[in-house]
């Protein structure tokens, strides 16, 4: 995959290491890769690597899509990596195992919240950050490879977006302009 590679790098800096899918893990798993001195000055980012080798269906549509899931977070932290290579693990088996595709908009629940407590759900963004071109890749194999950025949220802002949609809550995100770089940041005045 040195496309994906390659065009991950571009944006997060250089690849540092990658964990294996845990024992267990359903078959097709991918790789959770970390990754230092991007384009976000004192962030760390990670990336799942392989899950855009099996095709999954979003449950609103017929069309196959080929993803892979990035966090990024601030590198101040004194506890190693943090949650999120566990959190990319946890997230991608649910995908492999279920088939379904998640697109912006979309929210995953966590099993427990990230440190902290606040941060219960994932929300599946673009990967507004960086540059447009970042959203995509096609790679090799010809498939167009997405980038779903997963931002934690908390509880009331996941209501939020069940109640009045994805579109008012990146209203809300725009208007705001939270640091989601900061899994601790603090909740949407919503």
């Amino acid at each position: 995959m040195p496309e994906l590679i390659d065009h991950l790098e571009s944006r997060l800096g250089r690849m540092t290491g990658a964990w294996s899918p845990p024992a267990g893990s359903p078959e097709g798993a991918p790789q959770v890769a970390h990754f230092l001195e991007g384009r976000l000055p004192g962030a760390q980012s990670f990336a799942t690597v392989g899950l855009s080798r099996t095709p999954l269906r979003h449950p609103t549509t017929d069309r196959h899509y080929h993803l892979e899931l990035l966090a990024c977070e601030t590198t101040d932290r004194a506890d190693g990596y943090g949650p999120f290579p566990d959190v990319l693990d946890y997230v991608s088996g649910r995908l492999v195992a279920s088939g379904q595709a998640i697109l912006r908009g979309d929210v995953v629940p966590l099993p427990i919240p990230l440190p902290g407590g606040t941060m219960t759900t994932l929300y599946a963004a673009m990967p507004v950050y960086f540059d447009d071109d970042f959203s995509s890749v096609t790679v090799e194999n010809g498939s167009e490879v997405v980038i779903a950025w997963l931002v934690p949220i908390t509880a009331e802002e996941t209501a939020f977006i069940h109640e009045k949609g994805w579109q008012p809550f990146e209203e809300a995100l725009t208007h705001q302009n939270p640091d989601l770089l900061n899994p601790n940041r603090p909740q949407l005045d919503l």
